[in-house]
C-alpha cells in the first residue's frame, strides 16, 4: 500500500478512468491518503464519477513517475459510507473546506480499491507488482 500511495503523493496529478454505459471517462485527480490502511480516493458526491462509480465500480488510476515510469492501479471502488469519516478529511483540509460546506450543500465522497493490482511500468522492460 505504501509504494502506490508514495506513488501517486510524488505523481501530484493522476488519472481515474470509470465507465459510463459504455464509454470510458477520465479525469485528474490529486487527492490520495492513507486511511484504515488503504489508499483512499475523495470525489464529490454530486459529481458524475461518483454515480458511475456506484453503477459501475470497475476503475483504473494512472500516474506518471519519475524516469519514465508510470503506474497502473486497477480494482474495484469500494464506496465508505461513514460520512464522519469524510467529514473528518474535510475539516482537516481547509481547502476542502471551501468546496465542502453547509452553504455549498456539497458531500465529499471516498473510497478505495479491493481486489486490486498495483504495477509500476518503466518506459521499456517489464513491470514490478507493488502490492507484494
Amino acid at each position: 500500500m505504501s509504494k502506490v500511495l508514495d506513488f501517486l503523493n510524488k505523481a501530484g496529478t493522476f488519472y481515474l478512468a470509470t465507465c459510463d454505459g459504455d464509454q470510458p471517462k477520465v479525469r485528474p485527480l490529486g487527492m490520495a491518503f492513507e486511511m484504515d490502511g488503504k489508499v483512499t480516493f475523495g470525489v464529490g458526491t454530486f459529481k458524475d464519477v461518483y454515480k458511475q462509480l456506484e453503477k459501475n465500480p470497475k476503475v483504473e488510476v494512472v500516474a506518471l513517475g519519475e524516469q519514465g515510469h508510470w503506474l497502473r492501479y486497477t480494482g474495484k471502488a469500494v464506496l465508505i459510507k461513514d460520512e464522519s469519516k469524510a467529514a473528518a478529511v474535510v475539516a482537516a483540509n481547509p481547502f476542502l473546506q471551501k468546496i465542502y460546506n453547509e452553504k455549498t450543500g456539497y458531500k465529499l465522497g471516498l473510497f478505495y480499491l479491493e481486489d486490486a493490482t498495483a504495477v509500476d511500468i518503466p518506459m521499456m522492460g517489464p513491470g514490478e507488482n507493488l502490492l507484494d
